[in-house]
């Protein structure tokens, strides 16, 4: 008997290497993007500090490990990049929005922006007739719509870029440097978060409870571009021009993208088991199980904390450098703290208690008013150091 055992042991082939199991889509994607990171630094290499080179590697992992991750990313990086880099070459040879309808329709950051909006705005509608519909169809044609709201948004942001650079060289920056574009970023990604726990947990009936939110967001983005007129590419303070902005405000809203998609799988699995207990038929089918919800508002949170995390650290490091010291009590970071302090409870009652359920579900979806006033309340009604975002 101990000899079978042995020899059955011994007939178990090793495991492959995590590299074994990638086909030729993710070799190119490594290729492609090592590629391009050897461009930026044959090219723009020689005029780098230190911390520009950080810049680089954080962005180059993080693409790395989403697209292998989540091969999705990679078509739609190749999506976003392309029709970007176009738009630049557009406008390196001279072309102008008046002299292009390409770049004046499509392809400039405010073009692109509202076609985001669009396309965003018609997946909420999308997303909500599937809730009553159950129509495969319908959802597929919603997350299609999600997809293509994401990818007009990226653009909208790499295109600007460039062109905070056109209106004045020393203008060029990042472009999140104002509530416009950080709703930009924050339609983008909070739908580009939601697709992805979407795809990984069949969930798709939730996207009647998280797009919605979004579609909010859109409105108000619309209302500063129409009423505010905060499209506009100004120049940056001096507190803003630094390279830190470049880590610490997309850290920060995947922070707030998680955290915003956590509270409305809360909010669902509240109405959805209430529909149950009570015999409704719109939640009771095709909605996921609580289990489900509960797992996936769990690991939302904990990605999202994580980067919250990363990102108020950088931004003490970066408060330290404009402002001579890390922590002030400023109000955006005494509400950073709130959230931080909020969600580290979270996840300490489920790891240690052992929580779950209805119970964590209202504190997901609680800690929405939290976050949202981190986001916005602050700017909109208290002052501080970060009174550059005011309204």
């Amino acid at each position: 008997m101990a000899n079978t055992r042995v020899e059955d042991w011994m007939e178990i082939p090793p495991a492959p290497h995590w590299w074994a199991q990638w086909g030729l889509r993710d070799w190119i994607w490594v290729g492609g993007l090592s590629a391009a990171a050897a461009v930026i630094l044959a090219r723009y290499g020689a005029t780098f500090g230190y911390w520009q080179y950080v810049v680089l590697a954080c962005w180059y992992g993080a693409l790395l490990v989403a697209g292998l991750a989540w091969r999705p990313i990679q078509g739609a990086t190749v999506a976003v990049v392309v029709p970007s880099l176009f738009a630049v070459w557009l406008y390196s040879i001279g072309q102008t929005t008046d002299s292009n309808l390409l770049l004046r329709d499509v392809l400039q950051g405010y073009a692109a922006v509202l076609w985001m909006s669009g396309l965003l705005l018609t997946a909420t509608a999308a997303y909500l007739l599937y809730l009553f519909t159950r129509s495969e169809r319908l959802g597929r044609w919603a997350a299609g719509l999600t997809w293509a709201g994401v990818i007009m948004g990226f653009i909208g942001l790499g295109v600007r870029w460039r062109e905070t650079y056109i209106g004045h060289p020393d203008w060029g920056h990042i472009p999140v440097s104002n509530l416009w574009e950080v709703f930009v970023l924050f339609c983008a990604s909070t739908s580009l978060f939601y697709l992805y726990y979407e795809k990984r947990n069949a969930v798709r009936a939730l996207g009647s409870f998280v797009m919605p939110l979004v579609a909010v967001g859109v409105g108000f983005l619309l209302w500063l571009t129409f009423a505010q007129h905060m499209d506009q590419i100004e120049p940056l303070i001096p507190a803003l021009q630094s390279f830190w902005m470049k880590l610490h405000v997309p850290m920060m809203f995947v922070g707030y993208a998680n955290f915003t998609i956590a509270s409305l799988i809360g909010l669902a699995y509240l109405l959805t088991e209430r529909s149950r207990r009570r015999g409704g038929q719109i939640l009771s089918r095709g909605m996921p199980s609580g289990e489900i919800m509960d797992d996936v508002m769990y690991k939302a949170i904990a990605l999202g904390f994580l980067f919250f995390t990363v990102a108020t650290i950088l931004g003490a490091v970066w408060a330290a450098r404009a402002w001579g010291g890390f922590w002030s009590w400023d109000p955006k970071e005494t509400w950073a703290l709130i959230v931080w302090l909020n969600y580290a409870g979270f996840l300490h009652a489920r790891a240690t208690k052992g929580w779950r359920g209805s119970t964590m579900a209202w504190w997901a979806f609680a800690s929405l008013f939290v976050v949202s006033f981190c986001f916005i309340g602050v700017n909109m009604f208290l002052s501080g150091l970060h009174s550059y975002g005011k309204l």
